[in-house]
């Protein structure tokens, strides 16, 4: 069973599978996700993340983000996942709970895993069933469902991390310093443009941390900032009422004619134009 989300305007995709070993490539998007991954068999079973194994028993669930390579080559169980990426939902675009410091997904932790305690598993069925049942109803508002219940269960699985995981600083310092700083750009970037304000905040240099992210295959960070800011312009234009300049100066801009060569250098298109296109594909 595999259920898909899609904003095309955005590059937006929540997935959902009881599979994901069978359908991680039936998504119409890969990259680029985070995952919750739920054992919701009797028994153990096995993955992989950045070549170790790992177990997961029974009700227990399972972040990972894109800087993390997984295989299931040794998975024999179905595997339950739910997938998303940020052109859906940005965790740090929310409130401190839901992101927590990143305890889930880029904070300077171990591999976070968390049980079901067998009190609250109704509680997680029901949201995994409620799930099922809103992909089944195609309407206008869907996405702000599905959002809405991402969202809970993010902040349920964040206060069982909170209760149990330990947070602890990731034996990789290198891995660590590139998940701090995408932390940073979404809690800063419509007020901080430049890598030099993020290297100070992380004790690098600039260059420390563009040399670091050419060694993991990453974009480069001011490339990471210049696409944050995009996308939320994007957003802004697709599902607010605010015109160009109000969008120009709630991002930070001083000029609206800077926001908009910035925004055509991102997209091909003047603000303007990609409202327009809108309109016509809508």
């Amino acid at each position: 069973m595999k259920y898909e989300y899609k904003d095309s305007r955005l590059g937006a995709i929540l997935g959902f599978t009881e599979d994901i070993k069978k359908d991680q490539k039936r998504f119409s998007i890969t990259a680029k996700t985070i995952k919750f991954l739920w054992n919701r068999n009797d028994c153990p079973l096995t993955i992989q993340i950045d070549g170790m194994d790992l177990e997961l028993e029974p009700n227990q669930i399972v972040t990972v983000t894109y800087l993390q390579h997984v295989s299931y080559s040794e998975t024999e169980l179905p595997l339950s996942a739910i997938l998303f990426n940020r052109e859906f939902y940005c965790v740090f675009d929310h409130d401190s709970e839901v992101s927590c410091n990143g305890i889930l997904f880029f904070g300077t932790q171990d591999i976070p895993i968390i049980t079901i305690p067998k009190d609250q598993l109704n509680k997680f069925n029901l949201l995994h069933d409620m799930f099922i049942e809103e992909f089944s109803t195609p309407d206008n508002i869907q996405g702000d469902m599905l959002q809405m219940l991402l969202k809970r269960l993010i902040i349920m699985s964040t206060r069982l991390a909170k209760e149990q995981l330990i947070v602890k600083t990731l034996g990789n310092d290198q891995i660590d310093t590139i998940r701090r700083f995408n932390f940073l750009v979404d809690l800063h970037y419509k007020t901080k443009r430049k890598v030099s304000d993020y290297a100070e905040m992380l004790y690098k240099s600039p260059k420390t941390l563009s040399n670091l992210f050419s060694i993991y295959n990453q974009k480069s960070p001011q490339q990471i900032i210049l696409e944050r800011i995009a996308l939320e312009a994007k957003r802004l234009i697709n599902y607010t009422d605010k015109q160009n300049q109000e969008i120009a100066y709630e991002l930070g801009f001083n000029d609206p004619a800077h926001f908009s060569r910035f925004f055509k250098k991102m997209t091909q298109m003047t603000p303007s134009e990609y409202r327009e296109n809108l309109l016509v594909t809508a």
